[in-house]
């Protein structure tokens, strides 16, 4: 990683006599492959951070941000009638990360003001979901509330604030866990510089995240050929509850 960092130090040296800050990442893998064993992976992101003239007097925090890729959802609200849970309501959004996770070096409440995290999107609660029309605000804020709880529990959006290394002012590192459950498609992550309650440097790398070898195949064949896909599920189905009533019969 060491040789990896100093090439990206070399090729961005032409940028120091830039105003302000630049910032180099990296990633420890561009690409994530989800095979049939796949219990989930741990990225390394990376970097540095060149200053013109020096290195500042007021020490520069960094924040992580890896997002996955967006796709309109319909979250339902159940409810419990007479004793049975029924679906009581719903909510279209537009726009939604199937994954996000951001890492900081602390606390980003401590680090920029609350209008600045939301123009960036920095953390959880500032995701913007794109709500369908016609909803209460109340209704929003409560479905809002309820889909990022329901991500959260299924490991798809969680934020570690103290989750970014930083060394002599200078490099920083951080580790984000990928779960086993992860949609498929191209993530990007993104880094902010900050210092003073301002970000004054943000760079991002792209990450492509898909499934390999029989993963990939039944992938295909379900998006390709949706028809027959759907009848050789059912004609397997078939078979399984045959020879498990067959093999019940034999032992009794």
């Amino acid at each position: 990683m060491a040789v990896r960092l100093l090439l990206l130090l070399g090729a961005w040296m032409a940028l120091v006599g830039a105003s302000g800050p630049v910032l180099v990442p990296d990633i420890s893998s561009r690409n994530v492959e989800i095979r049939t064993s796949f219990t989930g992976e741990e990225l390394l992101l990376f970097g540095a951070i060149i200053y013109e003239g020096g290195l500042p007097d007021a020490p520069a925090e960094v924040a992580v941000v890896l997002r996955g890729p967006s796709e309109p959802i319909l979250l339902r609200e159940k409810q419990k009638v007479a004793g049975i849970w029924v679906n009581a309501d719903s909510h279209r959004f537009r726009s939604v990360p199937g994954f996000y996770a951001l890492a900081s070096s602390a606390p980003i409440d401590r680090l920029i003001d609350a209008r600045t995290a939301a123009i960036y999107e920095i953390g959880v609660d500032n995701l913007q979901l794109s709500p369908g029309p016609g909803a209460a605000a109340e209704k929003e804020q409560r479905m809002e509330a309820g889909l990022i709880d329901r991500m959260e529990q299924r490991g798809l959006y969680a934020e570690t604030p103290t989750g970014v290394e930083i060394t002599d002012n200078v490099l920083y590192r951080a580790r984000i866990s990928i779960p086993s459950r992860v949609p498929v498609g191209v993530y990007r992550a993104e880094t902010f510089l900050i210092s003073e309650g301002r970000v004054l440097a943000v760079a991002t790398r792209e990450i492509s995240i898909g499934k390999s070898g029989f993963e990939r195949f039944v992938a295909l064949a379900a998006e390709r050929h949706g028809f027959l896909y759907g009848i050789a599920a059912i004609l397997v189905s078939l078979f399984l509850g045959w020879a498990a009533a067959a093999i019940f019969r034999k032992r009794v």
